[in-house]
Order: C-alpha cells, then structure tokens, then sequence
C-alpha cells in the first residue's frame, strides 16, 4: 500500500495564499512530496485585489499601486507578463493617485466657494511634506533650513516623550510649530468667514485626511509614531499597472492545475493538534488538522497555511465559538488584538455623458482639494453630510478620464458602505456644490447641471471575508513577552519543525506593499510571509542540502 502523502491546505487565494500554493506547486519534487489545495471562501482570486471597470477606464478596487519598483516582486512579475502597457486607458496611467499625489493643477476651494491661493496653500502644504518626509528619513539636511532642522528635532524629541507618541500627535506638534514660524502675519481678506489660521488648519487637514486611508487608520492618533517613522518602501519610481493588478495574481495563479483551487469553502472552524504531525484513530494515521467549513462539510490536512485577513483573525478570536479549536496561544490572541486593522474605501463616480471631458470647448472636472470648516464651527454648511467631511479630495482618475475617485476611512468608509448609489451621489454633489465657486445649489460644471450616471464603491469593512482593508502598527502594540506584535504573530506555532501542522501567515501588510525590514522592526507582508512559510513547508519535506534552501528565519529584533 502507498504511503499516504502529505496534503497542505491553504485558507484563501488572495495575494499570500496563492503566492504560497505557486512556491510549494513549483518547487522540482513537490508532485512527489505532497499534495497542495487551496480552499477559497468567495466565488474569485485575488482577495483585496480586484481590477474592475467603469466608463471605459480599468480601475482597481483595492490594491493599486506598486510602492517603488527597484527588487519590487510584483514589478518583476509585471515586467515579465507585459502588464504595464495597455491600449485601454487605466486608473492613475499619467502618473497622479489622490492619496499620493496630485496633478499639475490642483484646485484647492474651501468650503462655502473661496478659491485658494497658492500663497497661502503651498507654505502649509510644503511644511506638512517635509514634516512626513523627515518622519521617515527621505529628506536631506541640506533640504532643510537651519530653522526647520531644529523645529524637526525638537518635535521628533518631543513626540518620543509623550507616554503614547503617534502620528497624530506629531503632526500637531508640527501644525503648533507651524504657526510659532508664521507669528505676526497679517490677517487674510475676501475669504468671507475664514481666518489666516483656520484656513491654513483646513490645508493642514487635507494632508491628514490623505493619510488616514494611506493607513486605513479612522484617528491617526492610534498610529504609532516609531513604527511609522521605520516604515519602509521599495525605492525607485511609484507605478500603476496598466492591464490592472489581476494580471499578476492570474500569472502567480496560472501555474497550479485546474482543481487546485475550491470556491465558496468558507472555513469557519479549525481544529489542530498543537504538538504532533498525526494522530491514530482505529489504528489508522489521521491528518492532525480538520478544517469545517461554512457547508457543513469537513476537509483534513498535514499542514495548514492560514492568509486570511487579520479583520477576520480578529473576529475569529472575540467570536464564540473561536475559529480555532484549541485556541490559539495567549501570545497569538494578544497580538492578534492589539495590532492594528483599519479600513479604506473607495469611491468612483461616473459623470454623465452631457459632461464631454474630450471637447475643446469644454474643461474638464478638477482635481479638487477640499478645504473643510471643523466639524464645530458655526460657518460650516450643514447640508454637506458628515461622511464627507474627511474627504481630502475627488478628481479625475487620469487627466480626461469621466470616472472620478475620492477615498474615504474609518467610520466614513463603513459608513459609505451602506449607503444607497441616490445618497452618495446626493452627497457628493452637494458638497461639490458648496466648494466650486459661483455654483448654484445643484452644482454646475462648465455652465452645465453636476450630474453623475454611475457609482462604484469597495467595500472591505462589511465583507465577511475581509471585514477591514489593511493593518497597521497601533500605538501600544508591544505584546509584553512577546515584545512586538508583528513579530509575535509571525513566530511559528511550535519550535519543531516536524510539529508544525498550522502556519499563520495572516496579516495584511502594512500599507499592502511588499517592504524590505527596516532597522528594529521586522515588516512581515503578505508577499514576504506566504514565502517564509512555504519554504518552511519545503524545508520540512527535503532538508537535504540538494533541496529546496531554507532562507527565511523568524526572529526576534536584535535591539539594533
């Protein structure tokens, strides 16, 4: 009788989990050391990425941008395939993303109708950047004046001393420092009810607004300062894919044979043995995990390679009963609460077609940064709904594109998920109308009637199979013995190999772009994990020199 071989089984086939099947699949002996299956509890690859389209345009739901593309994985893969040119034109194809960057001409209003003057937009925008710039090491002393240097260090010194120092609490200090520079400056005129410093609050606020779905934090005071100043990208250029971001999970996918992957297999139990590979069961060797799934039905493994999200791991520990049986270690639980999770949302509106973006005659809609009255004060319009009051900005996807895009987070997101297409459109318009200059009550473009035709949103905080966009490092997250939760979650399950039948690799990456470590602070992504663990599989099935190299390690920092 053959011996039974090994079966891996991994839960989801988004990025992590099918990057993990394709490194296990196309290793030279895996047909001989194990079967693999990946179990998929929607009805299509790609997890939180997921090209759509609307209006002509390719737009991407979720993740969109490759973050720099020097040793990017994803830019390799999108070299190799031919991704990153289309005859179709495609979200943010000429260079501008409204979380990261604007157009040649941004309009900066605020509300009520008053154009901006760059005078007054761009010392306070310029200071806000290299405030961030200097937070993560990318500005130069000789890029900063002797005034600025000494301002930054003071507040950097300052933050790091306060009993929980976070990027909000930061950039107020930065705003505070601010306007210590800008002293006796003359009041401003012809902007109606603003003052000098409650619009140079207002532009101040825009920047934050851009952050809060760049971390998918609702208060960017539960974002811890040190993590974020250690954050890390890849260098060289920021890129979007032309043929959209499903062209490289259907590459990484295309390799395992038809069958590997099962649709609506929604895990709602795991049951794992956390000290033995096996078990016997009336003398026969039983697979030590048992996956339950949403159907009923009941699926047994060797290995189990876990890249589900941390919004669900999150509910999988406060629900009852827990997703795993037994549950998990105190450790585990405790990272798993503290890290943080967020969520950003998107959201396209198509202009109707009496909108001609291509006429000569005609402009087209602007990249408009919105400049919002706080929440308290007496000059806000009360009309403009709350939802829309973070909005940092809404504009066109690419210079004459008809489909805009405007980004949301926190309570705003989740709130923009239940809302009805009429709402939003409403909404929207409404604050529109209150920002562009001269407009009527229904808004005009152009001398013609703001009109939308379509609406398109994401919405990953709902969705049970995500319940959140992407995680970050929270203010607080160090998880006593286990000292950092980002390393505590990555630890493995046992310290022997051979006992290994669970394998978390189920967080999202912060900021869902592939980063190399930076000093003290090990970045574990969902690229970079699902490798560590597979070969972790590899090494366990051939540990011979003439087989597969083990080269990831999971340690804990070395204090440097």
């Amino acid at each position: 009788m053959a011996a039974k071989k090994p079966r891996v089984v991994i839960i989801g086939a988004g990025m992590a989990g099918l990057t993990a099947a394709n490194k296990l699949y196309t290793n030279p002996n895996s047909k001989e050391l194990f079967e693999i299956c990946v179990v998929e509890g929607g009805n299509r690859i790609g997890g939180r990425i997921n090209t759509s389209e609307l209006g002509g345009d390719l737009i991407e739901m979720g993740a969109t941008w490759i973050h720099g593309i020097e040793n990017s994985p994803i830019h390799k893969i999108a070299q190799e395939i031919h991704a990153l040119e289309s005859d179709k034109p495609w979200e943010c194809m000429d260079g501008w993303e409204c979380m990261d960057g604007f157009l040649d001409d941004p309009l900066t209003l605020a509300e009520n109708g008053h154009e901006l003057n760059p005078s007054l937009v761009e010392p306070i925008s310029s200071f806000f950047d290299k405030l961030m710039d200097f937070l993560h090491g990318k500005v130069s002393e000789e890029e900063l004046s002797k005034e600025e240097k000494e301002c930054f260090l003071k507040i950097s010194t300052s933050n790091c001393a306060t009993e929980k120092p976070s990027l909000g609490s930061f950039l107020q200090q930065g705003l505070d420092a601010y306007w210590g520079f800008k002293e006796g400056e003359e009041e401003l005129k012809g902007y109606g009810n603003w003052s000098r410093k409650s619009l140079e609050k207002a532009v101040f606020a825009i920047h934050e607004n851009m952050q809060r779905p760049y971390t998918s934090a609702d208060d960017l005071n539960t974002v811890d300062y040190k993590a974020e100043s250690e954050y890390r990208m890849f260098p060289g250029e920021e890129i979007t894919i032309a043929k959209g971001f499903m062209s490289i999970i259907e590459s990484i996918a295309s390799v395992l044979p038809v069958g590997t992957i099962q649709f609506g297999k929604k895990v709602t139990k795991i049951e794992w043995q956390p000290n033995s590979p096996s078990e016997m069961e009336n003398g026969q060797d039983i697979r030590p995990v048992k996956l339950h799934f949403i159907d009923g039905s009941v699926f047994s493994a060797d290995h189990v390679i876990v890249t589900v999200s941390l919004g669900v791991l999150k509910a999988g520990i406060y629900e009852s009963p827990g997703m795993f049986d037994p549950p998990l270690p105190n450790v585990k639980i405790e990272a798993i609460s503290r890290l943080g999770y967020g969520i950003a949302n998107k959201l396209f509106l198509e202009l109707s077609p009496t909108h001609d973006t291509e006429s000569e005659h005609s402009k087209k809609f602007p990249f408009l940064l919105m400049a919002f009255h706080r929440l308290d004060s007496e000059f806000r319009n009360p009309k403009i709904p709350w939802w829309m009051r973070k909005t940092a900005c809404i504009g066109p996807i690419y210079g004459k594109s008809k489909v805009l895009l405007s980004w949301f987070a926190g309570k705003e997101a989740l709130e923009l998920e239940a809302l009805e297409d009429e709402e939003i459109i409403n909404g929207v318009t409404t604050t529109i109308s209150s920002f562009l200059p001269n407009s009527n009550s229904v808004g005009t473009l152009n001398g013609r009637e703001l009109k939308f035709s379509k609406v398109l949103k994401s919405k990953w905080g709902k969705d049970p199979l995500f319940l959140g966009s992407y995680s970050y490092v929270a203010v607080d997250e160090f998880c006593g013995e286990g000292g950092c939760c980002v390393l505590a979650l990555a630890r493995n399950l046992s310290s022997k190999i051979t006992s290994l039948c669970l394998h978390l690799a189920a967080f999202s990456l912060l900021r869902t772009t592939p980063a190399p470590p930076p000093p003290r602070h090990l970045q574990v992504d969902n690229f970079c994990l699902h490798l560590l663990q597979s070969d972790l599989l590899l090494f366990h099935f051939n540990p011979s020199p003439g087989g597969v190299g083990f080269e990831y390690v999971l340690a804990t920092p070395t204090g440097e």
